[in-house]
């Protein structure tokens, strides 16, 4: 079995998340609790009676830390991932189990990525859209069309039949309704609080790249895979600057799944919560045997399947 990990980015979050888990795992609870953030992290992440979960300077913050409590588990239990990636925020769950990052670095810069990225949103009327079943060239030329209204981006390649358009929202509308007369089936508009992964992010990179010259970057311990390359990076590549890059530039994430394709991966776990990114894989890479895991229970199930299959 060549196993990958991927994890989820923003937008899967939901009250009670990781609650079972931390309850449950001391393992879990020494990486949830590494960090120092200026909120209740159990509060928002188990309770939410506030509302902040869904705001992106919390949702960050507490996705990681669930991500990064799992990845303790995973160890725990011994299973060792040929290659990780993430969805956008996920990448920083991905660095984090490549041995990177430390599970309170992780979380900590989750929480800095997340009030950057709404201070770049603020005052901008945006808008992001799921464009299905329409080719990445039209697409592309569709938003060429539309930008004389403003800012508009392809900012997910998710699956096949799936991108995602984002930037200011009259162009993003314009850009919807070109796709669809050059034949997309649907055009969905999406519920997000910024233009993300689109230039008009540009602000939110540059702040990280400050605060990336104060970080310190562990040794590669497992493969990543980058989303704003859709594979491994070169020598060449320094991992801060891909992250300033992520930020403000396209999730390949189709082509990071044929990627491990190509190597040889045909078992991918999920970190949810949520199953999104298990349906990108069941679209992209037919074959390959993918489970999502959110609870102890899940996991322990697919864990035990797994193991059926290599017996």
């Amino acid at each position: 079995m060549k196993l990958a990990v991927l994890y989820a980015g923003q937008g899967a979050q939901h009250p009670g998340m990781g609650k079972e888990f931390y309850e449950g795992s001391p393992a879990f609870r020494a990486a949830f609790d590494s960090a120092k953030l200026d909120f209740d992290l159990h509060r928002v992440c188990f309770e939410d009676p506030d509302g902040l979960l869904n705001q992106t300077e919390y949702t960050q913050p507490c996705m990681v830390a669930f991500a990064c409590g799992v990845t303790a588990v995973l160890a725990q239990q011994g299973v060792e991932p040929a290659y990780v990636a993430g969805l956008s925020l996920g990448e920083y769950s991905a660095l984090e189990a490549a041995g990177v990052f430390t599970a309170k670095q992780a979380i900590e810069l989750a929480a800095y990525r997340g009030k950057a990225m709404a201070e770049a949103a603020k005052g901008i009327d945006c808008g992001m859209t799921a464009v299905l079943n329409l080719d990445r060239e039209t697409l592309a030329q569709c938003c060429e069309q539309a930008s004389a209204l403003g800012c508009v981006q392809i900012c997910n390649y998710n699956c096949p039949g799936q991108l995602v358009i984002g930037g200011e929202k009259a162009a993003v509308d314009k850009a919807a309704a070109l796709a669809k007369e050059a034949g997309a089936r649907r055009c969905i508009p999406l519920k997000v609080s910024g233009p993300f992964h689109t230039r008009l992010m540009a602000p939110a990179g540059d702040a990280l790249a400050r605060r990336f010259e104060t970080e310190s970057f562990g040794e590669m311990r497992v493969p990543v895979l980058f989303n704003c390359l859709g594979r491994e990076k070169a020598e060449q590549d320094s991992i801060p600057a891909l992250l300033v890059k992520q930020v403000q530039s396209s999730v390949y994430m189709e082509d990071t799944l044929h990627r491990l394709g190509e190597l040889g991966v045909d078992h991918i776990l999920e970190v949810g919560p949520g199953k999104a990114l298990s349906g990108f894989v069941k679209k992209t890479l037919p074959g390959v045997v993918c489970a999502s895991v959110e609870t102890p229970e899940e996991l322990d199930a697919v864990l035990d399947a797994w193991k059926k299959e290599t017996v």
